[in-house]
């Protein structure tokens, strides 16, 4: 007799990658090879990128080039320009997200072909549009507009230039770009794990990437940290562990703790926390931030879980002045590089992703007639 099914897909292993691994029992995440404890605030969004999509650090003339192919990426094509401002009337940011991506698959120049250096412009393209269609999907749902981009900045300092319409401090830019470094990839998750599924059947880039986005866009993957800030918010001035503690009594999940993988804490919340404490105090606002240790102390008090990255992801957008619910936007920002990296390698060495199923259904059932049922 074949072995149950595990639900979920829980410890089968689908694929195999050189991108990204990790050591759930000591928590520990490497891209490549790399230790996320020697990436972050170290290594930039854009050398992360290229790591993840071109499998080496670049040299100082391979940056520059890579951020030269970014800056040149980063004009939205005709077909989305033309059409941001309806979407922002009609769909929720995620929603706005996976048709705006989808349009863009029209405009790229690369669009009829998966060939691997047509994937690579693609990837750069992907990586360089993303944070511009965040800003003009949130101008134009405000009335605003969006600055033009500073050829100074990275595109963490851009980002936050054309989200919040005020240059960023530059600590504000390296808390942010770090935050990006940390998300970027993490093994087979749900949404990268739907990319590459697409991109198996030899589908192109955009739509294996319209794919994860669909995917990242459920609550139980790509939303919890707008939850945490809501939660947050609606917490009383002292009522962080009363809430905690109904929360858990009635049966209710407190968003951003635990984790499918980690057994001990996740580390990129180890960076996330240090970056939360570090903006309460320079913004002269330290509630979220010491609510959000609370809340930590009480979790783990109560129910022995660790925060995970989500947990303080919130308050550290929260703090740059992001708004709540372009926090999953965010995130899909920083996880294109990885997304891409994924369908560049599983085009390279690909077979068609088709799993087993267990049949749990009705067995010699006899068709009658419509008239005898």
């Amino acid at each position: 007799m074949a072995d149950k099914p595990t639900k979920g897909l829980a410890d089968v292993v689908a694929a195999s990658t050189a991108l990204s691994d990790i050591d759930g029992k000591a928590g520990r995440l490497f891209y490549r090879g790399y230790d996320i404890h020697d990436l972050a605030g170290r290594a930039t969004f854009e050398e992360t990128a290229h790591l993840l999509q071109h499998g080496k650090l670049p040299t100082r003339a391979e940056l520059e080039a890579y951020g030269a192919e970014l800056a040149q990426g980063r004009e939205l094509g005709g077909l989305v320009a033309a059409n941001v401002a309806e979407i922002a009337e009609k769909q929720k940011p995620m929603e706005a997200l996976r048709s705006l991506v989808s349009l863009a698959g029209a405009d790229d120049p690369d669009k009829d072909s998966s060939a691997p250096e047509a994937n690579l412009r693609k990837a750069a393209r992907l990586t360089a549009q993303q944070p511009v269609l965040v800003a003009r999907y949130h101008a134009e749902r405000t009335g605003g507009t969006v600055p033009e981009a500073d050829p100074a900045l990275s595109i963490a300092g851009n980002f936050l230039l054309q989200v919040t319409g005020r240059a960023p401090e530059a600590r504000e830019v390296e808390i942010f770009d770090e935050c990006l470094v940390l998300h970027a990839d993490h093994t087979m998750n749900a949404s990268t794990f739907a990319a590459r599924v697409c991109a198996a059947t030899l589908s192109d880039m955009h739509s294996a990437i319209v794919a994860a986005i669909g995917t990242l866009k459920g609550p139980l993957h790509g939303g919890a940290n707008e939850q945490v800030m809501k939660t947050l918010e609606s917490i009383p001035p002292g009522g962080v562990a009363q809430a905690v503690r109904d929360k858990l009594a009635a049966g209710e999940k407190i968003m951003g703790f635990g984790h499918r993988v980690y057994k001990t804490e996740d580390p990129r919340a180890t960076h996330l926390r240090r970056m939360s404490a570090e903006l309460a105090e320079s913004t002269g606002d330290d509630t979220y931030y010491r609510m959000s240790k609370e809340m930590e102390e009480v979790v783990f008090e109560t129910k022995g879980l660790y925060p995970n990255v989500d947990f303080y992801a919130a308050s550290v957008y929260h703090y740059l002045g992001i708004p709540t619910d372009l926090f999953t936007p965010v995130f899909s920002i920083s996880r294109m590089s990885g997304w891409t990296a994924h369908v560049i390698e599983q085009h390279a060495d690909n077979r068609l992703i088709r799993p087993d199923s267990e049949y749990i259904g009705e067995r010699d059932q006899k068709w009658k007639p419509i008239e005898e049922r």
